[in-house]
């Protein structure tokens, strides 16, 4: 039985949306998409109804609020590195270089 999720994060924009779905993905932490398609239905439907949503259990919902304030804050606990391929400064959240496509060492 699936446990009963909980809304952390709601935007119209589907990717910002998509984007902190797999920052918290990334963690291991079970997460859902949810009114991912229901934008056509705004007018009809109330706005707020019409909304990509992201959900987690409950028993996560404080750490993924953590995690999605973090994300929007452009915080990383990951120091900034210089690609040795091109000499490229890069924040730490990249695992790879965008100017030359060099892995993080």
């Amino acid at each position: 039985m699936t446990p009963a999720y909980v809304r952390v994060f709601a935007h119209s924009n589907a990717l910002l949306v998509s984007h902190l779905r797999n920052v918290l993905a990334a963690t291991g932490m079970p997460v859902e998409l949810r009114n991912m398609t229901l934008g056509g239905g705004a007018g009809e439907l109330p706005l707020g109804d019409c909304e990509p949503e992201v959900w987690v259990a409950p028993h996560n919902s404080e750490r993924a609020e953590a995690l999605i304030n973090a994300a929007l804050a452009g915080e990383s606990d990951e120091p900034e590195w210089i690609c040795h391929g091109c000499g490229e400064a890069l924040d730490g959240v990249f695992d790879t270089c965008w100017r030359c496509g060099r892995a993080k060492p």
